[in-house]
């Protein structure tokens, strides 16, 4: 579940580079300014091996054997391996072969059955893709499954109770901005559409709730001069297909994050305006199933945006926020409080991708910033 890199698919590494080199105003992933204090108690953050290519906009995904599946990622030209599994009983990465289609700003979900569904993205050539295929962890190799009804990229997916995936929004061919949803179900391996949503996003998250409809939060819709930032959020009933608005947040905000916490509450952090990486927040907000309505969170001791899908939730309840910037930070709910986390180790921050591992550790991998276009380079939370 991870932002669209459009920037880097429509111009290529040295265009990500130059952003990257221009991004500094001491706030961002170059960690010019930092706030706060690493706490003695927030654990720490170390080097991990390196993957096999330099990533950014892939995916990780955590399997039922405790491996982690690496896949795609806007990546250098040539790379070798499309995707790879971090084995976290040796700490290394191994390479995959190849996926079907070479792809990054796509969905990765497990499905019940431990096999990962992969769909759409960025293809060859900057083609929106609506193919899809599956990774199966019992024979390490991808095979072609039944494509989606459209084309997307940027989008949203979410393991439903029933074991569907539905996938939500994004762009279509041409920066078409979509409002239309789809389900896959894996009995029969094919897509069927659901919904639509009341308004078109990109840039968005989406969360499943306890009590298993799912929460849509924020993105936009529009380019430059007409782009629109949404405060607004939706929730989709698989009962009935349906998505409906539901409480607005307090500030609009998209390229941000959302994980449910133990409570049922869902913890929304950061993102950022019309401004990019000019414009990144500190601030979070809570959203409450009980009422429909948001409340102010905590700041975080970093703004932060491109972060997406890089927020886990730990075993003791607590939350690590590891996207958007050099440094992660760690959320208690019980404090109401964030934390930085401590070591020398500096992420390369946009547009990464975090998996948690049996052990409580969070595997974090890849993306660009700090100076840097995508990257190799894989971290590692340890707690304390």
């Amino acid at each position: 579940m991870h932002r669209s890199l459009t920037v880097a698919g429509l111009l290529g590494i040295t265009a990500v580079l130059t952003l990257a080199a221009h991004a500094r105003d001491g706030r961002d992933v170059d960690g010019a300014a930092i706030a706060g204090t690493a706490a003695a108690d927030a654990g720490t953050l170390v080097t991990a091996p390196a993957m096999s290519a330099a990533r950014a906009a892939h995916t990780a995904t955590t399997l039922l054997d405790g491996r982690v599946l690496v896949a795609g990622g806007f990546v250098a030209p040539g790379a070798p391996h499309s995707a790879e599994l971090f084995d976290a009983a040796r700490d290394r990465f191994v390479p995959l072969p190849p996926m079907i289609v070479s792809r990054h700003s796509h969905t990765a979900t497990r499905l019940a059955d431990g096999r990962v569904l992969i769909a759409g993205g960025f293809g060859p050539n900057n083609a929106t893709l609506a193919a899809a295929e599956l990774f199966d962890p019992a024979t390490n190799s991808f095979r072609a499954t039944g494509a989606m009804r459209e084309a997307r990229n940027g989008h949203v997916a979410v393991l439903l109770g029933d074991g569907k995936v539905l996938l939500i929004g994004g762009l279509g061919p041409n920066w078409t901005f979509l409002s239309s949803a789809e389900l896959y179900d894996p009995a029969t391996e094919r897509f069927t559409p659901t919904g639509p949503l009341s308004v078109a996003r990109e840039s968005h998250v989406a969360v499943r709730l306890l009590d298993g409809r799912v929460l849509v939060v924020g993105g936009h819709r529009g380019r430059r001069d007409d782009m629109v930032i949404h405060a607004s959020t939706e929730i989709y009933d698989p009962a009935t297909g349906r998505f409906s608005m539901s409480g607005a947040m307090q500030t609009r905000r998209h390229k941000h994050d959302a994980v449910l916490l133990a409570d049922g509450k869902v913890l929304v952090s950061a993102g950022s305006d019309e401004r990019d990486d000019r414009g990144m927040y500190t601030s979070t907000e809570l959203f409450d199933p009980a009422t429909g309505s948001f409340t102010a969170g905590p700041s975080l001791a970093i703004a932060r945006h491109k972060l997406a899908g890089s927020s886990v939730l730990l075993p003791g309840g607590q939350v690590l926020v590891s996207g958007g910037a050099a440094q992660a930070e760690r959320y208690d709910p019980a404090t109401r409080r964030f934390s930085t986390v401590g070591g020398d180790a500096r992420m390369a921050g946009f547009f990464s991708a975090a998996a948690g591992l049996r052990d409580g550790r969070v595997l974090i991998t890849g993306g660009y910033g700090n100076g840097g276009g995508p990257r190799a380079s894989a971290w590692m939370y340890r707690p304390r």
